[in-house]
């Protein structure tokens, strides 16, 4: 791997520590100043709010900008925004609209840190598969241990030590981050389209996600999952303690169960993808993630369902690095911003429809209803996409990537060898 990958991979690793301690510290805080449902959940909501507002325009911009500078601009500027807030907190100011107002941006400048930072590794690495997937498997790992393991543990210990104290943590975080990123190696800005406009080239990267039917088959994935998922995430709780009666320490070990397969799953994708092809342990990754839902509706005791979550939570993970590591690889450098956003704001928009889904079926049904209607959908979606991502469309577009050599360079070549 380039020397300049570690650098990357320590800096993000850092910074979803930070992401992890805020994570846990908002709604805490949140809890602080008000017990209103409503409140708490406005605090929620604008976490989420930039990828469904911005998500494609965000990428029209990342493809016009410098994708090193945004990075380390964007950890900068969140470093320096967190600092209001933890001001706020010392002074006792602190407020609901004002912690909603620094979700939201928290939110808007990790819109553009991670397109750009999605944009910027296959440049940094060369577009090379291999290469892609195994810096995905670290980035992915670290990104899980960092913010699901350390980070929100960290937070809640930090808040008993004062309300601007894991503010100011995350803001150290950041910059930290931000100092890394600005020493890695610059790559060539991709040349931008002469006199078009954002909305036109923000269009034009949508359209190019939904006419290429690889690129489409890897958007409706974590689309279609994160519905099922949402549904089940909404109801998890409340079947963990009236069907599989456990109490809070036992959820949280549940939690941390799937937790720990979807590290598993990152480490062992790239050996999946090698003796599968990409296409066809993508496809077992997404039927293993509906079948283990369906084992989870159907567990008898908190043993069998933290397996479950487990086995699922290994599927996830390693979908997550298959997934964009093939998209990096064969989507042109000018547009991988775009592509990369209107994939994510895809996944983002179909979450809160899971959410609702699932109370919805809950209500009207029962606890279980929620998560076979899931295992459902995922496995619908898996029969849908299995053609749309299968080996054969895999090779051919990543045949189509790689760079054709220069007709003059072959001639010399094989003068040489005559």
């Amino acid at each position: 791997m380039p020397a300049g990958f570690g650098r990357l991979w320590t800096a993000q690793t850092v910074s979803s520590l930070g992401d992890g301690v805020s994570h846990a510290a908002l709604p805490l805080l949140a809890l602080t100043l008000t017990r209103d449902p409503m409140a708490l959940a406005v605090v929620t909501a604008a976490g989420t709010l930039p990828w469904l507002l911005f998500g494609v325009l965000g990428g029209a911009l990342v493809d016009r900008w410098d994708r090193r500078r945004t990075m380390w601009g964007m950890d900068a500027a969140r470093a320096v925004l967190l600092a209001i807030p933890a001001a706020a907190a010392a002074l006792d100011v602190l407020s609901i609209p004002l912690l909603a107002a620094v979700a939201f941006l928290l939110a808007l400048g990790g819109l553009f840190f991670d397109t750009a930072a999605t944009a910027y590794l296959p440049d940094l690495l060369g577009r090379d598969p291999a290469q892609l997937e195994r810096a995905n498997a670290r980035l992915r790992g670290a990104q899980t241990a960092a913010s699901g393991f350390a980070g929100p543990p960290a937070g809640s210990a930090l808040l008993a030590l004062g309300r601007s104290v894991p503010l100011l943590a995350d803001a150290l975080s950041f910059a930290l981050s931000a100092l890394l990123v600005r020493s890695l190696p610059a790559v060539p800005r991709p040349a931008a389209s002469a006199r078009e406009s954002l909305l036109r080239q923000a269009r034009a990267g949508a359209s190019y996600v939904f006419r290429d039917r690889l690129l489409l088959g890897l958007a409706l994935r974590p689309a279609v999952g994160n519905v099922a998922f949402l549904a089940v995430e909404t109801v998890l709780a409340l079947f963990a303690h009236e069907r599989l009666g456990v109490g809070a320490f036992g959820f949280g070990l549940l939690l941390t169960a799937e937790a720990t397969g979807g590290l598993l799953g990152a480490g062992i994708a790239s050996f999946l993808g090698r003796r599968l092809g990409t296409g066809t342990a993508l496809t077992c990754t997404a039927t293993i993630e509906g079948l283990t839902i369906l084992g989870l509706a159907s567990a008898p005791n908190p043993y069998v369902a933290g397996l479950a979550l487990a086995v699922c939570g290994a599927g996830m993970g390693a979908t997550m690095v298959l997934g964009p590591s093939l998209r990096q690889a064969i989507v042109p450098a000018h547009l991988m911003g775009r592509v990369a956003s209107t994939s994510r704001m895809l996944a983002m928009c179909a979450a809160p429809f899971g959410a609702f889904l699932g109370g919805w079926l809950a209500t009207t049904y029962d606890l279980r209803t929620p998560l076979y209607a899931a295992a459902g959908l995922l496995l619908a979606m898996t029969a849908v996409t299995a053609t749309m991502t299968s080996n054969r469309r895999v090779e051919t577009a990543l045949r189509n990537a790689r760079p054709q050599a220069d007709p003059t360079e072959e001639v010399a070549l094989q003068t040489t060898s005559t």
